[in-house]
């Protein structure tokens, strides 16, 4: 595994921040993720409603606990746009080139983030926390997307 230098740990931290702005109603779900290009950032997206919905915060449960989902399923059961996505979704909005950047996240992003982070041609994810979908992990080594868990 590549050593992490200075930018990636700049970068890694900020994922923090970001994901500090979450709306999910548990705490430990709060994601963040920072799309970068020669050392600038592009976009940020951190996990939570789309624009006009609630989100669990304001509704005060989370959709996913009430139903009893394991982490790691059925994804579209959630009120929350992940931040992977809303990062992503930014660039497409304001114009802003993301093709050959990293993408970092404290998680692991999950199989329908890995198909987007794919097609928006990022080339590098740097993530802190691991995420239960191996799955995500074989399709972004089938596209030659690298991937390196963030080790301090």
């Amino acid at each position: 595994m590549p050593k992490m230098d200075k930018w990636d740990k700049r970068f890694m931290e900020l994922t923090e921040t970001v994901a500090g702005w979450s709306s999910c109603y548990q705490a430990n779900r709060h994601v963040g993720a920072v799309i970068v290009k020669d050392k600038r950032v592009m976009t940020t997206g951190y996990n939570g409603a789309p624009a006009g919905i609630k989100s669990c915060e304001e509704k005060g449960e989370c959709l996913r606990r009430k139903l009893n989902i394991p982490s790691g399923t059925k994804h579209e059961l959630c009120f929350a746009v992940h931040a992977e996505q809303n990062a992503i979704i930014q660039a497409a909005r304001h114009g802003v080139n993301i093709q050959g950047a990293t993408l970092y996240c404290t998680h692991q992003p999950c199989v329908i983030c890995a198909k987007m982070i794919i097609n928006a041609g990022i080339s590098r994810v740097v993530y802190k926390e691991g995420y239960p979908d191996d799955f995500s992990l074989a399709l972004f080594q089938e596209a030659n997307v690298r991937v390196e868990k963030y080790e301090e």
